[in-house]
């Protein structure tokens, strides 16, 4: 155990200088900020001054030293635009991305695991094929439609909700989260559900194949052949099988939405790190784009290796193979 966390906290490392190489290199040559912060009626002499000031007359070389030897103290700059730290920034607007993709993803599996395997259990009964229906409209449907349609009917039509923003929150330290309050829980449910749907469409149909699979396996059979009561075998042999595609789906979506929730965030003006980065990639805000893709290769790798821990806890056979 000891020693594959160590490879793969190796292999994290080398994926990260990979990433920050391609990361400068395509964020620092495309583009000149200079042309987003000077006015238009700015001289050569003055936009040649801002560039010195933001260390943009350096050679791009020099440039990347630079960043990496800052980059090993968190260190990414400051942002162009109000001249505060972009990994600030970027920690500062990480909780509401946090609770957003946490919620969804438990929305998603809560909902998902119960319906994939009752579909799996009767995959020829109407309410299965009904269930799987359901799972290609959840594929086929976009988020920022699926979005405004419950904007539309719960906040417009029924009032529930409230249609955008971020609710009040509740302080714990540095960390400020809305989960834990009744109004900022309910400005969450529906940016949450909108994701919720393609997730949980796809941990349907993961479940279900999942559990087709494991159903005419010998552990099965001989559990019922000896008597066992049909929720031990389902809530015990089965689920526990079925377990290791979920946790490899739910992983990898649960990083996809933490990274790649923007056109959720906007819709919603949910006040993410989706959000900032929109605003930052249309202003050139060099500083704070780096720090946010860095900060999201950092946390997906670990991700993985949370997944592969997991792998060992649900499957021996992942440990008997690893000695």
């Amino acid at each position: 155990m000891l020693s594959t966390i160590v490879r793969r906290l190796l292999q994290t490392l080398v994926v990260v200088l990979i990433m920050s190489a391609l990361v400068f290199a395509g964020l620092y040559v495309i583009g000149d900020p200079v042309l987003m912060l000077a006015s238009p009626e700015a001289s050569d002499l003055e936009r040649e001054a801002i560039r010195e000031t933001l260390g943009l007359n350096l050679p791009l070389w020099k440039q990347y030293a630079i960043f990496m030897s800052k980059a090993v103290h968190l260190d990414f700059g400051n942002s162009f635009l109000n001249g505060e730290s972009a990994m600030r920034l970027i920690l500062e607007r990480m909780p509401a991305t946090l609770e957003l993709a946490t919620l969804a993803m438990l929305l998603s599996v809560l909902i998902g695991v119960p319906l994939g395997i009752y579909a799996g259990l009767r995959p020829r009964s109407l309410a299965a094929r009904g269930i799987m229906s359901g799972s290609v409209l959840g594929f086929s449907l976009p988020n920022f439609w699926v979005g405004l349609m419950l904007i539309m009917l719960f906040a417009v039509m029924l009032g529930w909700m409230p249609a955008g923003g971020r609710g009040p929150v509740e302080t714990f330290g540095p960390i400020q989260l809305s989960i834990f309050n009744w109004e900022g829980l309910k400005s969450l449910i529906l940016p949450a559900s909108t994701i919720a749907v393609a997730k949980c469409a796809l941990i349907i149909r993961v479940t279900r194949a999942a559990t087709r699979e494991c159903l005419p396996q010998d552990y099965i059979k001989f559990a019922r052949a000896k008597g066992l009561r049909e929720k031990r075998v389902l809530g015990v042999h089965l689920l526990k099988n079925i377990m290791i595609p979920i946790v490899t789906i739910g992983g990898l979506e649960y990083g996809q939405v933490f990274a790649f929730a923007v056109v959720t965030e906007t819709v919603f003006s949910w006040p993410g790190m989706g959000k900032l980065l929109i605003d930052s990639i249309i202003t050139l805000d060099r500083p704070v784009v780096v720090a946010y893709l860095m900060l999201t290769v950092v946390f997906l790798a670990m991700l993985n290796l949370v997944v592969d821990i997991a792998y060992t806890i649900l499957d021996p056979r992942v440990r008997l193979g690893a000695a």
